[in-house]
């Protein structure tokens, strides 16, 4: 048998959730759009100067940042395009709640025990949320993304606040909240670096949540998302209680068995009136907050079925989507000691072992695939070399 062969053979069960991650086009084009020229931007820097000193944007800043800053032009496509690909809910629930994202968590969890009590005690957040927000959102942190998948900011955003027509004022806003965070002396264009929306850091900050709910939790003088996790942390359990109505001492909500032929959201009740209907937690446990409420939630009609109290929806409010929550809320579950979902879902395959994506990784890499290492991550190096192959 080839090593092609055995390859695909011997980790036929894995492959496929990391193929359908892999089936979309690459997003990034050398092409400029026809948003306008190097000149038209050069006179745009020179208009939203007032606006910078509307703000209270001293004129250093402003130059020292805007006078030579060349748009990221590629941002426009990448605001425009969505993945021409669906995934199911089970493979995306899989690469994010992965076997790699758990065993750090649970070192994280060790690391940072004192920081993650303290945020508990000060803000009532559990450090399941904290850590699977964290881990999702940067994968705690880690060097290798900030290095490999985020970009400069400033000129990302100066891009979309010249060139965005369809929310300008949006990008706007945020570019001139990237320069009062600069002008106040909290970081530096070269330090900001983040997605091509330009979120930055730990928990992946906006700039306007940087400046509105971002505080100096290690007292180090300033406020940054970067560096040390305790600004990044504590700010985001602030963000989930102030702006996601965070309740101090409930759980997100529980898988649970006794539901059939519905789909969807339902109306919210009382657990112990779930429990009176026949809605049993799907672990056997009991529901330790019988007066408190939930909504049933079946994703997938013979899924796993969830009762959804209101911090699930707090975390929700971090990002508006349904399947993002869950699986912060799963990841932190497991990374606490949590097991893995009672309920598979339909058609779907288990999430690959760490051993398993290292095996995948060595063997591509063996027919000269670059995975970009052999960690068991799935990151994009190994993405794009399960695509090649």
């Amino acid at each position: 048998m080839s090593d092609r062969t055995s390859l695909l053979l011997s980790r036929r069960a894995c492959l496929p959730t990391l193929l359908a991650a892999m089936a979309a086009p690459m997003l990034w084009s050398p092409k400029a759009p026809a948003q306008g020229s190097k000149t038209g931007f050069d006179q745009w820097v020179v208009t939203f100067r007032g606006r910078a000193h509307a703000r209270g944007i001293s004129d250093a800043t402003y130059l020292r940042v805007m006078s030579s800053i060349k748009p990221d032009t590629t941002v426009f496509e990448l605001d425009r395009k969505q993945p021409e690909f669906s995934e199911e809910l089970w493979q995306y629930l899989n690469r994010r709640v992965s076997d790699w994202r758990i065993t750090t968590g649970k070192e994280k969890a060790q690391e940072y025990a004192p920081l993650l009590t303290r945020i508990e005690n000060d803000y009532g957040v559990g450090r399941s949320v904290m850590l699977g927000l964290w881990g999702i959102e940067s994968a705690f942190g880690d060097p290798i993304v900030q290095r490999n998948q985020m970009r400069p900011v400033m000129p990302a955003l100066a891009a979309l606040a010249w060139g965005e027509p369809r929310r300008r004022a949006y990008w706007e806003q945020e570019l001139l909240n990237a320069l009062v965070i600069i002008d106040r002396g909290w970081s530096t264009p070269e330090e900001m670096r983040g997605s091509w929306a330009g979120a930055m850091g730990h928990t992946q900050w906006m700039p306007e949540v940087w400046l509105n709910m971002g505080f100096d939790y290690d007292g180090d003088g300033r406020v940054s998302p970067f560096g040390k996790p305790d600004d990044a942390l504590a700010s985001t359990a602030q963000f989930l209680v102030k702006r996601g109505k965070y309740r101090r001492g409930e759980h997100w909500g529980y898988e649970v068995r006794g539901v059939s032929g519905t789909k969807g959201e339902g109306a919210s009740r009382k657990y112990e009136a779930w429990q009176k209907a026949g809605i049993t937690r799907a672990d056997g446990q009991l529901f330790p907050r019988p007066s408190a409420s939930a909504k049933l939630w079946v994703p997938v009609p013979g899924g796993p079925a969830f009762l959804l109290g209101p911090n699930f929806y707090a975390v929700r409010h971090y990002n508006p989507s349904m399947n993002y929550t869950l699986s912060i809320v799963l990841l932190g579950d497991r990374v606490v000691g949590g097991g893995p979902l009672v309920q598979p879902f339909p058609g779907g395959e288990r999430t690959p072992t760490l051993a398993e994506v290292q095996e995948i990784q060595q063997r591509l890499t063996s027919l000269g695939f670059n995975t970009g290492g052999t960690d068991g991550r799935v990151g994009n190096d190994t993405m794009q070399a399960v695509r090649n192959f």
